[in-house]
């Protein structure tokens, strides 16, 4: 990674490093980097004052009629492409409308909503200094197809380690093959993409994005985590945008193919993106206080109070597919509980209870999956933790715990009293519609950015909802 102070820097290392082609990622709002390249020696002081335009409705923020937007390169986030052809230097950009002729940053812009909860945070003498740590699961297959037709219906996945290969004997078969919810740190020769795996940290590492340490997980065909190292909220969604974009391309690069989807197979396990966060000021961690519950500070249980008031309206940033919600199913590791508990994975929040030091004393929100857009996900959380601690939201006095135990192994009437996430994308849009003032603050989040999206998920909810499954024809088609 290389994080420039001037356009002039810029050009000094085009010129040294040989590079051919300046590219740049602008974000839209699902979450998806788009992209756009000029030559090299086209990246002038035009560029940095005057922007390149684009249109902003096909990124999904404006109305066609008022879509004319520029972005300019935010020139402390470059780095190397490593797959390109020609030598690339990248560039991630921020969006700016256009007004009366001049340049303004656009409300919308996922990076500027992060930035603006930054420095509401800080203005507000809350912290000066939030962190967050995500764990990125997902699995690698190694073939995807599929078709929807009004008279043909077909999927096809396939992960070579899966054990419905074992009697495949239409090729040479090694055996080697992983359980279904068999694969949580599984050793080699089973972990197939273990060396995929390594080279995908090491350009990881190499363009910025320290990771802690990754792993098989428990979906047996080919199910796997990446877990990164703490980073402020602008930064973390920069790195998940690169941890994507790397990903992936090196899964092309060779041969394999990676998802994020909450629920790709039907009897394996989920797709989470579990997000551990704390708060610091002056270097000083909030979170810790030696005697509380699970040596919680009051800001941190506060915090806790804040997320799980507003966890339903949550779902709609940190869950925001259709398919988020099969994953979130009562009786799994995947939470559905709006409680918060020490080491608990049933909970909606989970204190970990490793994390003893003071410095590393956090909780994690369980329930967000990985096709969120990392922005507003995290932006979402950090929110709804301020709310919590301008507020004093004591979350046992609110009825969210703590509970330490198994909430599935509870009598009938004892887990009734826990309240439960939506259970539907259009569940998680009625919530965001009544709870979002939380989100207002300071001009954050704007109306207009939560209505759109409420207006957009709403749309695919009624889109998969009026579509018949092949499991509908066995069930019902000679009733």
């Amino acid at each position: 990674m290389k994080s420039f102070k001037s356009i002039k820097g810029v050009q000094a290392y085009i010129q040294e490093q040989e590079i051919r082609m300046v590219d740049f990622k602008i974000i839209d709002m699902r979450g998806k980097w788009n992209h756009l390249t000029i030559p090299a020696d086209r990246l002038n002081e035009e560029v940095m004052v005057s922007g390149i335009g684009f249109d902003g409705s096909s990124y999904g923020f404006v109305t066609v009629e008022k879509s004319d937007m520029v972005f300019i390169p935010d020139l402390t986030t470059g780095f190397i492409d490593p797959f390109t052809e020609m030598r690339t230097l990248v560039f991630i950009a921020n969006i700016y409308r256009i007004e009366e002729g001049k340049r303004i940053r656009f409300e919308d812009d996922p990076r500027y909503v992060a930035e603006k909860a930054e420095k509401y945070m800080t203005e507000k003498g809350i912290a000066d200094e939030a962190l967050f740590g995500p764990e990125f699961e997902f699995y690698v297959l190694d073939h995807i197809s599929y078709q929807i037709e009004d008279n043909h219906m077909e999927l096809k996945i396939d992960s070579n380690q899966a054990t419905w290969n074992s009697g495949n004997s239409n090729e040479k078969n090694l055996g080697n093959k992983v359980k279904s919810h068999g694969g949580y740190h599984v050793d080699l020769p089973f972990d197939s993409t273990y060396n995929f795996r390594n080279e995908t940290v090491a350009l990881l590492e190499a363009q910025g994005v320290p990771v802690k340490y990754h792993h098989s997980e428990n979906g047996g065909p080919g199910q796997v985590e990446i877990e990164v190292e703490f980073a402020t909220l602008l930064e973390m969604g920069d790195r998940t945008q690169k941890l994507k974009y790397i990903l992936r391309n090196n899964a092309l690069r060779n041969g394999l193919t990676t998802t994020f989807m909450p629920k790709p197979f039907r009897d394996e396990c989920g797709n989470g993106m579990h997000i551990h966060m704390h708060l610091f000021n002056q270097g000083k961690p909030l979170f810790y206080q030696e005697g509380g519950y699970s040596n919680l500070s009051e800001t941190a249980l506060f915090a806790i109070g804040g997320i799980l008031k507003h966890a339903p309206a949550l779902m709609a940033f940190t869950n925001p597919t259709t398919n988020s919600y099969k994953r979130l199913v009562p009786g799994f590791e995947a939470p559905v509980s709006i409680c918060y508990g020490t080491a608990n994975r049933s909970a909606v929040v989970r204190i970990p209870g490793y994390a003893t030091e003071p410095e590393t004393k956090r909780f994690e929100l369980r329930s967000p999956d990985g096709t969120a857009n990392a922005y507003l996900a995290y932006t979402a959380m950090l929110l709804a933790a301020v709310d919590g601690i301008e507020n004093k939201i004591d979350p046992k006095k609110a009825g969210f715990g703590p509970y330490d135990v198994n909430i599935f192994a509870l009598n009938e009437s004892e887990r009734n009293k826990i309240k439960s996430l939506p259970t539907s994308l259009l569940e998680a849009c009625h919530a965001l519609e009544k709870d979002h003032r939380f989100l207002l603050k300071n001009d954050i989040f704007t109306e207009k950015l939560i209505q759109n999206q409420i207006q957009r998920l709403k749309k695919e909810h009624y889109h998969i909802h009026k579509l018949p499954h092949p499991e509908e024809f066995r069930m019902y088609y000679d009733l």
